[in-house]
């Protein structure tokens, strides 16, 4: 029986994907073998000594500790994509805000709801409705920075509503490249990429190298009074830069999904409150990905979707799977079969993969592993623990 201790409201479509006759799942688990969570805020002291996997039903992982969890040999999974066309959606609100003065104009019409003289009413519209005059989004090009799943989306949606798109992700996967529709832009640098923009959402993930990265250098290769989305992590971009470049009409509008308190009553800016993956779908997207992923793991083995431990997926065989995850160091594998050897143990199929400063192992052998092998195992410098399944 493995134990799954939950943080936040874990949506039930998710939690039923762990059979309880093979999973302990609740608030309160004591020593869990795994972590399903949202938004919590995990320090290192919360690595327990039993733990071995967390699951983020999301796709940032900037309240886990990932670090200490990599040294701990901690596999952490996200869901990226499960909540992509939700924050598509709002990106796509976003924009259509920005280019109409909808929200100016429902407010304006609700002043009126004293009037009971329907011609008055009528008068009053039509004499004010130039007040919340806006432009088309047909014919305008936006700048995508980021094109994995939901900066792909974004993308097609745009090019759906007539817009000139531009792309910008020197990391892009396989995969998302052939998400990309042909007409797609591909841009060799930023400042190409906002100099011909007037618009520019951002959709990469919040790393080192990402935070800050709309500074007043990249800000200053905007197109003058253009609009910056960010939808992505508030520390992408920097918020002095930001608000100089606002103070001076360098750049037109700001719209963001994380409010920054001396910018709320600006006019030229819009936020939301962290909306992007506020749908029921998106939330239930995300929890079944993530359990169906702590599963997996936890039953077989296999990694798929983690952030800091490379892809592994062995389909299991007959026998008894080793589950090994250490440091990537020269000679390991050797060191592993050759105490495998020594146990006259038979391995059936074995899968090895690194990942930077760590890799990961997966081990059928034909026969069951004792005690001193297990010991064996990690006795060797590199190891940072084994599991054994099946």
């Amino acid at each position: 029986m493995f134990k799954v201790r939950t943080h936040n409201a874990i949506a039930v479509r998710g939690l039923e994907r762990l059979p309880r006759d093979q999973f302990e799942v609740g608030t309160e688990i004591a020593d869990p073998d795994a972590l399903l969570l949202r938004s919590h805020k995990l320090a290192a002291s919360d690595l327990g000594p039993s733990l071995r996997a967390i699951a983020r039903a999301g796709a940032g992982v900037n309240n886990v500790p990932v670090d200490a969890c990599s040294e701990a040999g901690i596999v952490v999974f996200n869901t990226p994509g499960a909540n992509a066309n939700s924050v598509k959606e709002l990106v796509l609100a976003a924009l259509l805000l920005t280019a109409r003065d909808i929200s100016g104009g429902i407010a304006y019409s609700r002043s009126l709801s004293g009037l009971s003289d329907a011609g008055e009413l009528n008068r009053l519209v039509e004499a004010e409705k130039k007040r919340f005059k806006g432009f088309e989004l047909m014919g305008k090009t936006l700048g995508v920075v980021g094109l994995g799943a939901i900066g792909s989306m974004v993308a097609r949606a745009a090019l759906d509503l007539g817009m000139d798109v531009l792309g910008y992700d020197p990391a892009i996967s396989v995969d998302a490249a052939w998400r990309l529709p042909a007409e797609v832009q591909r841009m060799e640098n930023l400042p190409s990429l906002f100099s011909r923009s007037d618009f520019v959402t951002l959709h990469v993930p919040l790393l080192p190298q990402t935070t800050g990265m709309i500074n007043e250098e990249a800000l200053r290769a905007f197109r003058p009074g253009s609009t910056l989305l960010n939808f992505a992590r508030e520390p992408i971009v920097d918020a002095d830069a930001l608000k100089a470049a606002l103070a001076s009409d360098h750049l037109g509008r700001y719209v963001a999904d994380f409010p920054i308190a001396d910018l709320l009553d600006d006019s030229r800016v819009m936020f939301t409150p962290h909306l992007g993956a506020s749908t029921e779908e998106a939330e239930e997207n995300c929890a079944v990905m993530a359990a169906e992923q702590l599963k997996d793991f936890l039953l077989t083995g296999n990694i798929r979707n983690s952030v800091n431990f490379p892809p592994v997926m062995l389909e299991p065989s007959e026998g008894v799977r080793l589950a090994i995850t250490n440091r990537n160091e020269p000679g390991l594998i050797g060191q592993i079969t050759s105490v495998l050897a020594d146990q006259k143990l038979n391995v059936v199929d074995m899968l090895n993969k690194s990942r930077g400063d760590f890799a990961y192992n997966l081990i059928d052998v034909e026969q069951p592993a004792s005690e001193l092998v297990l010991d064996a195992l990690s006795q060797i410098p590199s190891v940072i623990n084994v599991r054994v399944l099946g």
